[in-house]
């Protein structure tokens, strides 16, 4: 009696709750075999299997044959690699990656993802496994030096991106945000926008597959500190630092990451896929003196030093 009554409540347990068994039984098919004991201990939702939320951006990320190709794909193709990771990516627009992070619905989103103060209170950052310089895409024949020279512009950029905060705040400025790069360029060609803030290897880019755009990349000359103290979110005008985005309770995978990213840093491999997307190491792998400062006592301890390959002649 006490086994049949047993097999009953099983029964029952699966009539009621088919989707538990069904998730349980998907999880086991998506592991891969002979996890080593070293890389389950990551703590990934599926063991073995870190699933990566990402953007078509390419050349930064996109999604052929199943595998993200781009400089951060490359990245975190080489991460996982060592760690014995199986990556499998999902494809959504920023706000997803964001979104599916914090939810933890994914292990990670990559994909030229800023670190900001706001945003490391709903997750964790990895160590930059680059630096972006402030880069403009503008009409070929404009010249835009300064924040000074952005007041009364229509300024364009990606929905959810740091520099919408920093568009905002510009004197007369009026903002468009788009939900990809491509709605950017397309009305910055138009002459809908003067110019568009978006990272520089996605304006080099453009550069090459739309020369029917006429744009081209200059830089910002960052603002000032006194600038910044009286319009905080000028600091997004400045060099930012990106990170790979984790939940909150993926410490130990955020850990083993940010050591691989260092050792890349360390070993050349870093400087050598940023050179491979047209990227120059120095702009890239160097940070800015405000870097360590921004994320010391936040997420990382006081005396946190930043990866860097060094300045040239150094």
């Amino acid at each position: 009696m006490t086994r049949m009554r047993s097999l009953l409540i099983a029964l029952c347990a699966l009539l009621l709750f088919p989707s538990v068994a069904a998730c349980g039984s998907d999880a086991a098919a998506d592991a891969p075999k002979n996890v080593s004991a070293k890389t389950a201990a990551l703590g990934t939702l599926t063991p073995g299997v870190i699933k990566v939320a990402v953007q078509p951006y390419a050349p930064y990320t996109s999604v052929r044959g199943g595998k993200i190709v781009g400089l951060d794909g490359d990245i975190l193709a080489s991460v996982a690699k060592k760690l014995g990771l199986t990556i499998k990516p999902q494809v959504t627009d920023f706000a997803g990656m964001l979104a599916g992070v914090q939810s933890r619905r994914v292990d990670i989103t990559v994909g030229g993802v800023a670190w900001s103060a706001d945003r490391q209170k709903q997750g964790l950052f990895t160590d930059p496994p680059y630096y972006s310089p402030p880069a403009m895409a503008v009409r070929s024949g404009k010249t835009y030096r300064t924040v000074d020279d952005l007041k009364g512009l229509a300024l364009g950029t990606v929905e959810g991106y740091v520099w919408v905060k920093s568009i905002q705040s510009v004197p007369g400025a009026e903002l468009h945000a788009y939900p990809d790069a491509t709605g950017v360029f397309d009305d910055l060609g138009a002459g809908r926008v003067d110019v568009g803030f978006l990272d520089p290897l996605i304006i080099i880019a453009a550069q090459k597959q739309r020369p029917e755009l006429k744009i081209r990349t200059e830089y910002l000359t960052p603002p000032t500190a006194a600038e910044v103290k009286a319009k905080p979110a000028y600091a997004y005008f400045q060099p930012y630092q990106t990170g790979f985005y984790l939940p909150k309770k993926a410490t130990k995978l955020e850990q083993a990451i940010s050591a691989q990213i260092d050792a890349m840093y360390t070993n050349g491999e870093m400087a050598r896929l940023v050179e491979k997307y047209g990227g120059d190491p120095q702009q890239f792998l160097v940070p800015a003196a405000d870097v360590a400062a921004a994320r010391r006592g936040v997420d990382r301890p006081q005396d946190w030093t930043p990866p860097t390959v060094g300045r040239s002649g150094q």
